[in-house]
Protein backbone atom coordinates (compact mmCIF):
# COMPACT_ATOMS: atom_id res chain seq x y z
CA UNK A 1 0.00 0.00 0.00
CA UNK A 2 1.90 3.32 -1.32
CA UNK A 3 0.45 6.52 0.85
CA UNK A 4 1.15 9.94 0.09
CA UNK A 5 4.08 11.75 0.70
CA UNK A 6 3.93 15.04 2.85
CA UNK A 7 6.19 17.67 3.13
CA UNK A 8 8.67 17.98 6.18
CA UNK A 9 6.12 20.94 7.47
CA UNK A 10 2.90 19.42 6.61
CA UNK A 11 4.30 15.85 8.72
CA UNK A 12 3.06 16.84 12.50
CA UNK A 13 -0.44 18.08 11.34
CA UNK A 14 -0.75 15.07 9.58
CA UNK A 15 0.11 12.69 12.08
CA UNK A 16 -2.09 15.01 14.48
CA UNK A 17 -4.99 14.49 11.90
CA UNK A 18 -4.85 10.95 11.24
CA UNK A 19 -4.62 10.14 15.52
CA UNK A 20 -7.74 12.58 16.05
CA UNK A 21 -9.66 10.55 13.69
CA UNK A 22 -8.97 7.64 14.55
CA UNK A 23 -9.61 8.18 18.82
CA UNK A 24 -13.02 9.28 17.26
CA UNK A 25 -13.82 5.87 14.90
CA UNK A 26 -12.46 4.11 18.04
CA UNK A 27 -14.30 5.83 20.75
CA UNK A 28 -17.55 7.98 18.65
CA UNK A 29 -20.96 5.94 18.23
CA UNK A 30 -23.29 8.82 17.68
CA UNK A 31 -24.78 8.45 20.67
CA UNK A 32 -25.53 10.42 24.07
CA UNK A 33 -22.31 11.21 26.54
CA UNK A 34 -22.34 12.04 30.00
CA UNK A 35 -21.10 15.38 28.96
CA UNK A 36 -22.75 16.13 25.57
CA UNK A 37 -25.54 14.84 23.51
CA UNK A 38 -26.39 12.76 20.15
CA UNK A 39 -26.85 15.53 17.98
CA UNK A 40 -23.46 17.29 18.87
CA UNK A 41 -21.61 13.99 18.40
CA UNK A 42 -23.45 13.24 15.13
CA UNK A 43 -22.67 16.07 13.76
CA UNK A 44 -18.98 16.24 14.94
CA UNK A 45 -18.63 12.54 13.59
CA UNK A 46 -19.50 13.19 10.35
CA UNK A 47 -17.72 16.40 9.71
CA UNK A 48 -14.22 14.34 11.01
CA UNK A 49 -15.32 11.74 8.86
CA UNK A 50 -15.83 14.00 5.27
CA UNK A 51 -12.63 15.60 6.87
CA UNK A 52 -10.72 12.13 6.79
CA UNK A 53 -12.13 11.07 3.55
CA UNK A 54 -11.40 14.02 1.58
CA UNK A 55 -7.93 15.08 2.83
CA UNK A 56 -6.49 11.77 3.68
CA UNK A 57 -8.90 9.30 1.61
CA UNK A 58 -6.15 5.79 1.20
CA UNK A 59 -5.36 6.43 5.10
CA UNK A 60 -8.92 6.83 5.21
CA UNK A 61 -9.28 3.58 3.63
CA UNK A 62 -6.17 1.91 6.13
CA UNK A 63 -8.44 3.16 8.91
CA UNK A 64 -10.47 -0.26 8.11
CA UNK A 65 -7.93 -2.79 9.17
CA UNK A 66 -7.52 -0.83 13.02
CA UNK A 67 -9.69 -1.53 16.43
CA UNK A 68 -12.55 0.90 15.30
CA UNK A 69 -16.00 0.27 16.39
CA UNK A 70 -19.06 -1.31 14.35
CA UNK A 71 -20.58 2.49 13.72
CA UNK A 72 -17.76 4.19 12.52
CA UNK A 73 -16.40 1.09 10.39
CA UNK A 74 -20.26 0.73 8.52
CA UNK A 75 -19.89 4.38 8.09
CA UNK A 76 -16.52 4.15 6.48
CA UNK A 77 -17.86 1.49 4.38
CA UNK A 78 -20.27 3.57 2.93
CA UNK A 79 -18.62 6.65 2.08
CA UNK A 80 -15.70 4.57 0.23
CA UNK A 81 -18.00 2.65 -1.86
CA UNK A 82 -20.32 6.52 -2.42
CA UNK A 83 -17.44 7.98 -3.52
CA UNK A 84 -15.24 5.82 -5.65
CA UNK A 85 -16.17 7.37 -8.98
CA UNK A 86 -12.75 9.14 -9.69
CA UNK A 87 -9.90 6.52 -7.56
CA UNK A 88 -7.89 5.47 -9.61
CA UNK A 89 -8.25 1.21 -10.47
CA UNK A 90 -5.37 -0.11 -7.86
CA UNK A 91 -6.44 2.38 -5.28
CA UNK A 92 -10.19 0.99 -5.71
CA UNK A 93 -8.92 -2.36 -5.50
CA UNK A 94 -7.03 -2.00 -2.16
CA UNK A 95 -10.40 -0.31 -0.89
CA UNK A 96 -12.48 -3.22 -2.19
CA UNK A 97 -10.48 -5.86 -0.33
CA UNK A 98 -10.60 -3.52 2.87
CA UNK A 99 -14.25 -3.19 2.84
CA UNK A 100 -14.59 -6.90 2.25
CA UNK A 101 -12.38 -7.94 4.57
CA UNK A 102 -14.18 -5.52 7.56
CA UNK A 103 -17.78 -6.47 6.00
CA UNK A 104 -17.19 -9.93 7.27
CA UNK A 105 -15.42 -8.77 10.61
CA UNK A 106 -19.00 -7.18 11.07
CA UNK A 107 -22.03 -8.65 12.88
CA UNK A 108 -24.10 -9.66 10.45
CA UNK A 109 -26.96 -7.52 11.30
CA UNK A 110 -24.93 -4.32 10.97
CA UNK A 111 -24.18 -5.38 7.48
CA UNK A 112 -27.50 -5.93 5.94
CA UNK A 113 -28.10 -2.36 7.50
CA UNK A 114 -25.37 -1.08 5.21
CA UNK A 115 -26.79 -3.18 2.25
CA UNK A 116 -30.10 -1.62 3.16
CA UNK A 117 -28.32 2.12 2.98
CA UNK A 118 -27.01 1.35 -0.42
CA UNK A 119 -29.78 0.56 -1.71
CA UNK A 120 -31.38 3.55 -0.92
CA UNK A 121 -28.96 5.84 -1.97
CA UNK A 122 -28.70 4.06 -5.64
CA UNK A 123 -24.79 3.16 -5.42
CA UNK A 124 -25.43 -0.03 -7.31
CA UNK A 125 -22.15 0.13 -9.69
CA UNK A 126 -20.39 -3.53 -10.65
CA UNK A 127 -17.79 -3.18 -7.47
CA UNK A 128 -20.55 -2.74 -5.42
CA UNK A 129 -22.59 -5.60 -6.39
CA UNK A 130 -19.41 -7.84 -6.28
CA UNK A 131 -18.82 -7.00 -2.79
CA UNK A 132 -22.28 -7.76 -1.54
CA UNK A 133 -22.74 -10.97 -3.56
CA UNK A 134 -19.38 -12.32 -2.58
CA UNK A 135 -20.13 -11.38 1.17
CA UNK A 136 -23.66 -13.33 1.25
CA UNK A 137 -22.01 -16.01 -0.97
CA UNK A 138 -19.90 -16.55 2.08
CA UNK A 139 -22.65 -16.63 4.87
CA UNK A 140 -22.01 -19.84 6.68
CA UNK A 141 -26.26 -20.80 6.54
CA UNK A 142 -28.24 -18.52 3.89
CA UNK A 143 -31.67 -20.13 5.27
CA UNK A 144 -30.65 -19.12 8.48
CA UNK A 145 -30.11 -15.23 7.29
CA UNK A 146 -33.39 -15.53 5.40
CA UNK A 147 -35.32 -16.45 8.52
CA UNK A 148 -33.06 -13.45 11.06
CA UNK A 149 -32.46 -10.88 8.55
CA UNK A 150 -35.42 -11.55 5.83
CA UNK A 151 -35.80 -7.84 4.80
CA UNK A 152 -32.06 -7.33 4.71
CA UNK A 153 -31.12 -10.15 2.61
CA UNK A 154 -34.55 -9.47 0.52
CA UNK A 155 -33.23 -5.92 -0.01
CA UNK A 156 -29.33 -7.03 -0.61
CA UNK A 157 -31.22 -9.63 -3.33
CA UNK A 158 -32.77 -7.25 -5.14
CA UNK A 159 -30.45 -4.49 -5.28
CA UNK A 160 -27.33 -6.67 -6.43
CA UNK A 161 -29.36 -9.01 -8.42
CA UNK A 162 -28.13 -12.09 -6.37
CA UNK A 163 -29.08 -15.90 -7.31
CA UNK A 164 -30.29 -17.45 -4.02
CA UNK A 165 -31.18 -21.03 -3.66
CA UNK A 166 -34.49 -22.13 -4.57
CA UNK A 167 -36.37 -22.14 -1.60
CA UNK A 168 -34.19 -19.11 0.17
CA UNK A 169 -35.81 -16.91 -3.03
CA UNK A 170 -39.18 -18.30 -3.12
CA UNK A 171 -39.34 -17.85 1.05
CA UNK A 172 -37.92 -14.11 0.48
CA UNK A 173 -40.29 -12.92 -1.81
CA UNK A 174 -43.75 -15.35 -2.20
CA UNK A 175 -43.60 -17.68 0.99
CA UNK A 176 -47.11 -18.56 1.18
CA UNK A 177 -46.88 -20.39 -2.20
CA UNK A 178 -45.24 -23.32 -1.22
CA UNK A 179 -47.33 -25.66 1.27
CA UNK A 180 -44.03 -27.01 2.76
CA UNK A 181 -40.14 -26.00 2.54
CA UNK A 182 -37.26 -28.66 2.50
CA UNK A 183 -35.14 -26.94 4.52
CA UNK A 184 -35.90 -27.15 7.66
CA UNK A 185 -35.52 -23.65 9.32
CA UNK A 186 -37.53 -22.53 6.69
CA UNK A 187 -40.39 -24.93 6.93
CA UNK A 188 -40.30 -24.03 10.88
CA UNK A 189 -40.51 -20.74 10.44
CA UNK A 190 -43.84 -21.21 7.74
CA UNK A 191 -45.26 -23.41 10.14
CA UNK A 192 -44.52 -20.90 13.57
CA UNK A 193 -47.15 -18.64 11.82
CA UNK A 194 -49.54 -21.20 12.20
CA UNK A 195 -48.44 -23.83 14.70
CA UNK A 196 -47.16 -22.66 18.74
CA UNK A 197 -44.87 -25.13 18.82
CA UNK A 198 -42.71 -24.43 15.84
CA UNK A 199 -41.87 -20.88 17.31
CA UNK A 200 -39.22 -23.17 19.48
CA UNK A 201 -36.80 -24.52 16.56
CA UNK A 202 -36.38 -20.37 15.44
CA UNK A 203 -33.86 -17.82 16.32
CA UNK A 204 -34.72 -16.52 19.53
CA UNK A 205 -35.56 -13.05 18.25
CA UNK A 206 -37.45 -14.31 15.01
CA UNK A 207 -39.58 -16.43 17.68
CA UNK A 208 -40.08 -13.60 19.88
CA UNK A 209 -40.99 -11.47 16.87
CA UNK A 210 -43.34 -14.02 15.86
CA UNK A 211 -44.98 -14.35 19.70
CA UNK A 212 -46.07 -11.13 19.89
CA UNK A 213 -47.40 -10.33 16.68
CA UNK A 214 -49.55 -13.56 16.74
CA UNK A 215 -50.51 -12.21 20.51
CA UNK A 216 -50.02 -15.83 21.14
CA UNK A 217 -51.30 -16.56 24.90
CA UNK A 218 -47.26 -18.47 25.78
CA UNK A 219 -46.22 -17.83 29.20
CA UNK A 220 -42.52 -15.78 29.23
CA UNK A 221 -41.10 -18.22 31.40
CA UNK A 222 -42.14 -21.15 29.45
CA UNK A 223 -40.86 -19.31 26.44
CA UNK A 224 -37.44 -19.17 27.82
CA UNK A 225 -37.07 -22.43 28.90
CA UNK A 226 -38.22 -23.60 25.23
CA UNK A 227 -35.96 -21.79 23.43
CA UNK A 228 -32.81 -22.04 25.60
CA UNK A 229 -30.90 -23.89 23.12
CA UNK A 230 -31.35 -21.83 20.74
CA UNK A 231 -30.32 -18.77 22.50
CA UNK A 232 -26.54 -17.14 21.72
CA UNK A 233 -24.50 -16.30 25.04
CA UNK A 234 -24.72 -12.22 24.14
CA UNK A 235 -28.58 -12.79 24.29
CA UNK A 236 -28.23 -15.09 27.17
CA UNK A 237 -26.07 -12.51 28.89
CA UNK A 238 -28.39 -10.11 28.44
CA UNK A 239 -31.33 -12.11 29.47
CA UNK A 240 -29.54 -12.23 32.56
CA UNK A 241 -28.74 -9.23 32.77
CA UNK A 242 -32.72 -8.49 32.89
CA UNK A 243 -33.39 -10.25 35.37
CA UNK A 244 -34.67 -13.55 33.99
CA UNK A 245 -34.12 -16.45 36.50
CA UNK A 246 -34.59 -18.90 33.49
CA UNK A 247 -31.84 -18.25 31.61
CA UNK A 248 -27.93 -18.66 32.78
CA UNK A 249 -24.97 -17.45 30.85
CA UNK A 250 -21.66 -18.80 30.38
CA UNK A 251 -19.33 -15.97 32.02
CA UNK A 252 -16.35 -17.79 30.76
CA UNK A 253 -17.16 -16.94 27.26
CA UNK A 254 -17.94 -13.92 27.38
CA UNK A 255 -15.23 -10.94 26.40
CA UNK A 256 -13.48 -8.88 28.83
CA UNK A 257 -15.57 -5.37 28.71
CA UNK A 258 -19.01 -7.19 27.94
CA UNK A 259 -18.37 -9.14 31.18
CA UNK A 260 -17.29 -5.76 33.35
CA UNK A 261 -20.39 -4.53 32.17
CA UNK A 262 -22.97 -7.18 32.87
CA UNK A 263 -20.97 -7.19 36.50
CA UNK A 264 -21.63 -3.42 36.95
CA UNK A 265 -25.25 -4.34 36.04
CA UNK A 266 -25.25 -6.29 39.44
CA UNK A 267 -26.49 -4.62 42.36
CA UNK A 268 -23.37 -4.07 45.13
CA UNK A 269 -25.10 -7.19 46.92
CA UNK A 270 -25.26 -9.65 44.47
CA UNK A 271 -21.56 -8.93 43.28
CA UNK A 272 -20.51 -9.11 46.32
CA UNK A 273 -22.31 -12.39 47.12
CA UNK A 274 -21.16 -13.56 43.71
CA UNK A 275 -17.40 -12.32 44.24
CA UNK A 276 -15.05 -15.30 43.62
CA UNK A 277 -17.50 -16.59 40.27
CA UNK A 278 -16.90 -12.76 38.77
CA UNK A 279 -14.18 -12.42 39.39
CA UNK A 280 -12.44 -15.78 38.27
CA UNK A 281 -14.49 -14.60 35.26
CA UNK A 282 -12.85 -11.42 34.81
CA UNK A 283 -9.37 -12.89 35.39
CA UNK A 284 -9.41 -15.25 32.91
CA UNK A 285 -11.66 -13.14 30.27
CA UNK A 286 -8.48 -10.66 31.00
CA UNK A 287 -5.88 -13.67 30.47
CA UNK A 288 -7.57 -14.67 27.02
CA UNK A 289 -6.86 -10.89 25.95
CA UNK A 290 -3.34 -10.19 26.92
CA UNK A 291 -2.53 -13.78 25.08
CA UNK A 292 1.20 -13.91 24.71
CA UNK A 293 1.86 -10.62 26.35
CA UNK A 294 0.59 -11.45 29.56
CA UNK A 295 3.23 -10.57 32.39
CA UNK A 296 5.65 -8.56 30.09
CA UNK A 297 4.98 -4.97 30.14
CA UNK A 298 6.74 -4.72 33.64
CA UNK A 299 5.80 -2.16 36.73
CA UNK A 300 2.79 -1.17 35.77
CA UNK A 301 0.34 1.60 37.80
CA UNK A 302 -3.00 2.88 36.60
CA UNK A 303 -5.17 5.34 37.79
CA UNK A 304 -8.83 4.60 37.17
CA UNK A 305 -11.38 6.66 36.89
CA UNK A 306 -14.31 5.58 38.80
CA UNK A 307 -16.00 9.69 39.18
CA UNK A 308 -19.98 10.22 38.50
CA UNK A 309 -19.29 11.15 35.28
CA UNK A 310 -18.12 7.11 34.92
CA UNK A 311 -21.93 6.42 35.07
CA UNK A 312 -22.09 7.55 30.97
CA UNK A 313 -25.78 8.06 29.56
CA UNK A 314 -28.89 6.61 29.45
CA UNK A 315 -28.07 4.88 26.21
CA UNK A 316 -24.33 3.94 27.03
CA UNK A 317 -24.99 3.05 30.83
CA UNK A 318 -21.96 2.86 32.95
CA UNK A 319 -19.24 2.09 29.98
CA UNK A 320 -17.01 4.55 31.10
CA UNK A 321 -16.39 2.56 34.42
CA UNK A 322 -16.68 -0.93 32.61
CA UNK A 323 -13.65 -0.12 31.05
CA UNK A 324 -11.82 1.28 33.65
CA UNK A 325 -12.87 -2.12 35.65
CA UNK A 326 -12.12 -4.09 32.31
CA UNK A 327 -8.27 -2.27 32.16
CA UNK A 328 -7.63 -3.06 35.34
CA UNK A 329 -8.21 -6.79 34.86
CA UNK A 330 -6.39 -6.84 31.47
CA UNK A 331 -3.53 -4.40 33.28
CA UNK A 332 -3.07 -7.28 36.10
CA UNK A 333 -2.54 -9.91 33.66
CA UNK A 334 -0.01 -7.95 31.21
CA UNK A 335 2.42 -6.45 34.16
CA UNK A 336 5.19 -8.12 35.82
CA UNK A 337 4.25 -5.97 38.85
CA UNK A 338 1.21 -4.41 39.18
CA UNK A 339 -0.47 -1.69 41.54
CA UNK A 340 -3.84 0.19 40.77
CA UNK A 341 -5.16 3.63 42.07
CA UNK A 342 -8.93 4.38 41.63
CA UNK A 343 -9.90 8.14 41.95
CA UNK A 344 -12.89 7.55 44.94
CA UNK A 345 -12.78 3.58 45.44
CA UNK A 346 -10.63 1.45 47.59
CA UNK A 347 -11.18 -2.26 48.51
CA UNK A 348 -12.37 -5.18 45.99
CA UNK A 349 -12.23 -3.59 42.45
CA UNK A 350 -15.46 -5.22 41.64
CA UNK A 351 -17.57 -3.24 43.90
CA UNK A 352 -16.00 -0.16 42.58
CA UNK A 353 -19.58 2.74 41.51
CA UNK A 354 -19.47 6.11 40.03
CA UNK A 355 -19.23 8.34 42.67
CA UNK A 356 -17.76 11.93 43.27
CA UNK A 357 -15.52 14.45 41.50
CA UNK A 358 -12.47 13.68 39.30
CA UNK A 359 -9.47 14.76 41.53
CA UNK A 360 -6.98 13.19 38.65
CA UNK A 361 -4.10 15.80 39.49
CA UNK A 362 -3.82 13.74 43.16
CA UNK A 363 -3.90 10.46 42.32
CA UNK A 364 -1.15 11.08 39.72
CA UNK A 365 1.10 12.15 42.05
CA UNK A 366 0.24 9.44 44.10
CA UNK A 367 1.12 7.35 41.13
CA UNK A 368 4.11 9.25 39.77
CA UNK A 369 5.68 8.76 43.26
CA UNK A 370 5.88 4.98 42.92
CA UNK A 371 8.18 5.28 39.53
CA UNK A 372 6.26 2.55 37.89
CA UNK A 373 7.82 1.83 33.48
CA UNK A 374 4.50 2.31 32.85
CA UNK A 375 1.73 4.57 34.29
CA UNK A 376 -1.64 3.38 32.49
CA UNK A 377 -4.90 6.43 33.11
CA UNK A 378 -8.53 5.61 32.06
CA UNK A 379 -10.38 8.63 32.26
CA UNK A 380 -12.43 10.74 30.71
CA UNK A 381 -10.46 12.90 31.29
CA UNK A 382 -12.78 15.84 32.87
CA UNK A 383 -10.10 16.53 35.67
CA UNK A 384 -12.10 19.00 38.05
CA UNK A 385 -10.89 19.01 41.40
CA UNK A 386 -9.41 21.52 40.91
CA UNK A 387 -9.60 22.19 37.39
CA UNK A 388 -6.18 21.72 35.31
CA UNK A 389 -4.03 20.09 38.31
CA UNK A 390 -3.72 16.53 36.29
CA UNK A 391 -2.20 18.76 33.31
CA UNK A 392 0.09 20.72 35.83
CA UNK A 393 0.99 17.47 37.11
CA UNK A 394 2.20 15.89 34.19
CA UNK A 395 3.47 19.08 33.09
CA UNK A 396 6.24 19.28 35.85
CA UNK A 397 7.10 15.41 35.36
CA UNK A 398 7.99 15.57 31.95
CA UNK A 399 9.73 18.69 32.09
CA UNK A 400 11.61 18.83 35.29
CA UNK A 401 11.32 15.17 37.31
CA UNK A 402 11.37 12.78 33.97
CA UNK A 403 12.77 14.87 30.89
CA UNK A 404 14.60 11.70 29.83
CA UNK A 405 10.61 9.63 29.64
CA UNK A 406 11.80 6.93 31.48
CA UNK A 407 8.39 6.53 32.82
CA UNK A 408 6.35 5.71 29.81
CA UNK A 409 2.74 7.47 30.19
CA UNK A 410 -0.63 6.71 28.26
CA UNK A 411 -4.05 7.63 28.50
CA UNK A 412 -6.74 5.72 27.35
CA UNK A 413 -9.96 8.01 26.99
CA UNK A 414 -13.47 5.58 26.52
CA UNK A 415 -15.16 8.81 25.88
CA UNK A 416 -16.00 11.13 22.63
CA UNK A 417 -15.62 15.12 22.84
CA UNK A 418 -17.72 16.40 20.28
CA UNK A 419 -17.03 19.82 20.40
CA UNK A 420 -13.22 18.95 20.58
CA UNK A 421 -13.76 16.84 17.73
CA UNK A 422 -11.37 14.43 20.04
CA UNK A 423 -11.17 12.03 23.10
CA UNK A 424 -10.13 15.39 25.73
CA UNK A 425 -6.73 15.18 26.29
CA UNK A 426 -4.64 15.67 29.91
CA UNK A 427 -1.94 16.84 28.60
CA UNK A 428 -0.36 18.13 25.32
CA UNK A 429 2.90 15.73 27.05
CA UNK A 430 1.00 12.91 27.17
CA UNK A 431 -0.40 10.78 24.64
CA UNK A 432 -4.28 10.00 24.70
CA UNK A 433 -6.43 7.43 22.85
CA UNK A 434 -9.32 6.54 22.24
CA UNK A 435 -10.54 3.28 23.80
CA UNK A 436 -14.09 1.30 23.70
CA UNK A 437 -13.03 -1.95 24.63
CA UNK A 438 -10.63 -3.18 27.26
CA UNK A 439 -9.30 -5.53 25.12
CA UNK A 440 -7.55 -3.48 22.65
CA UNK A 441 -5.58 -1.47 25.59
CA UNK A 442 -2.14 -3.37 23.87
CA UNK A 443 -2.93 -2.14 20.54
CA UNK A 444 -3.75 0.83 21.49
CA UNK A 445 -0.93 2.08 23.70
CA UNK A 446 1.22 0.94 20.58
CA UNK A 447 -0.91 3.42 18.40
CA UNK A 448 -0.45 6.23 21.57
CA UNK A 449 3.05 7.25 20.05
CA UNK A 450 2.04 9.21 16.93
CA UNK A 451 -0.06 10.88 19.38
CA UNK A 452 2.65 13.01 21.28
CA UNK A 453 3.97 14.60 17.97
CA UNK A 454 7.50 12.21 18.51
CA UNK A 455 6.68 10.16 15.83
CA UNK A 456 7.03 10.64 12.22
CA UNK A 457 4.50 10.69 9.58
CA UNK A 458 6.52 7.99 7.48
CA UNK A 459 6.44 5.74 10.74
CA UNK A 460 2.88 6.48 10.96
CA UNK A 461 2.81 5.25 7.42
CA UNK A 462 4.57 2.43 8.33
CA UNK A 463 2.35 1.32 10.96
CA UNK A 464 -1.03 1.51 8.86
CA UNK A 465 1.02 -0.84 5.89
CA UNK A 466 1.74 -3.52 8.38
CA UNK A 467 -1.80 -3.51 9.82
CA UNK A 468 -3.83 -3.59 6.87
CA UNK A 469 -1.41 -6.35 5.27
CA UNK A 470 -2.43 -8.77 8.19
CA UNK A 471 -5.63 -7.02 8.44
CA UNK A 472 -6.22 -8.72 4.77
CA UNK A 473 -4.15 -11.75 5.22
Amino acid sequence: MVLPVLPELAELTACEDVVMFVNAAVTATGQREFHADATEQRLSLAFLHEYALTNYREIYAATLALDINDHNAATMVLNLLRTAQAVPLPQRKLEGRLIAARLSALPPQRVYRVLRALRAEGINNRRTRAIVRDWVAARPDVAFDAVKYRRGLAVAAGHAHLRLPGEVGTMLFDWRRPKRYDTPILESWRRAHYEKDALFDLPYTVAEGLASTRRRDIDRAEFLRAIAPRLTELERLRLQRAGHGHVEAALDRQPLTRLALYALSLPRPERARRREELTAALRAAARRAAGRGAGTWGDVVAVLDDSYSSSGSAVKRRRPLAVALATHYLLEALAGRYRPTWLNHSGDPLLVHPLGATPLGERLLDALALRPQRLVVVSDGWDNAPPGQAAEVLRVWRQRLDPDGRTSIVHLNPVYDGAAFDVRRLSPHVASVGVRDAEDAAALVELARFATGTATFAELRAHLDERVEGFLR
